[in-house]
C-alpha cells in the first residue's frame, strides 16, 4: 500500500516514514499541502494520506475539504496528524473531511491500529459496485455503450458495474412467439376442380 506523509516538520515526516517502511508501505514525503494535492490527483495517487494540519501552500483541513469536493479517481483514506489536541479541533478536522484524527507525537501502536482501519475501510469500498447516472441505451437492439464506446448487452454492462447476476428464462408471451415461429399454423390450401 501506498501512503503519503504531507508535512512541514522534518524531523516528524523521518520519524514517521521510517515507522512506516518498516511494517512495509510505500511512503511518499511531501512538505507542503501543494505538493500534497499534486500527488493525490495524480496518475498514482496514495491509498492513504497523512497530512499535518499546518503546512505551507493548501494546509490540513482545506486538503481534505479538496479531497471531499473533488474524489480522485481512487479513494483515499484520510489520517489527520496534529499536535491540535482539543475537542473543537478533531471535530474541526473531521468535519473537514478527514476520516480519522491522530495527535502528536504518534504513538506507533495507536498509528498502526488508525491504519489497518484504513486499510479495512478501503477494501469494503474496493468490493462496493454500483451503476449511476444515464445509461446510453439502444432505443433498437436495446445494447448499452460502454466507457470505451463499445456496445454491448445489458446484462454484460451490469455485471461489470455491479455485483448483481442474471438467471435467463422466457417469458409467456416470447414463448408463445417463438413455439409459433418454430411450427407456424397451417392455413388450409384452396383446392380448385376442374
Amino acid at each position: 500500500m501506498r501512503i503519503l506523509i504531507a508535512d512541514d516538520d522534518r524531523m516528524s515526516t523521518m520519524m514517521l516514514s521510517r515507522t512506516l517502511e518498516q511494517w512495509g508501505f510505500e511512503v511518499i514525503v511531501v512538505h507542503d499541502g501543494s505538493a500534497a494535492w499534486e500527488r493525490i490527483v495524480g496518475d498514482e495517487p496514495p491509498a492513504l494520506a497523512i497530512v499535518d494540519w499546518m503546512m505551507p501552500g493548501i494546509d490540513g483541513i482545506e486538503l481534505c475539504r479538496r479531497i471531499r469536493e473533488t474524489p480522485p479517481r481512487s479513494p483515499v483514506y484520510v489520517i489527520l496528524l496534529t499536535a491540535r489536541t482539543s475537542r473543537q479541533d478533531l471535530v474541526a478536522g473531521l468535519e473537514a473531511g478527514a476520516d480519522d484524527y491522530l495527535t502528536k507525537p504518534f504513538d506507533p501502536d495507536e498509528l498502526r491500529a488508525r491504519i489497518h482501519v484504513g486499510q479495512r475501510t478501503l477494501a469494503l469500498i474496493a468490493n462496493i459496485k454500483r451503476l449511476t447516472g444515464l445509461l446510453p441505451i439502444c432505443s433498437y437492439c436495446k445494447r448499452i455503450r460502454s466507457d470505451d464506446d463499445y456496445w454491448e448487452q445489458v446484462e454484460s454492462y451490469i455485471t461489470d458495474h455491479t455485483d448483481a447476476m442474471f438467471s435467463h428464462g422466457v417469458c409467456p408471451t416470447c414463448l408463445a412467439k417463438a413455439l409459433e415461429e418454430l411450427d407456424p399454423p397451417q392455413v388450409p390450401s384452396s383446392k380448385s376442380g376442374a
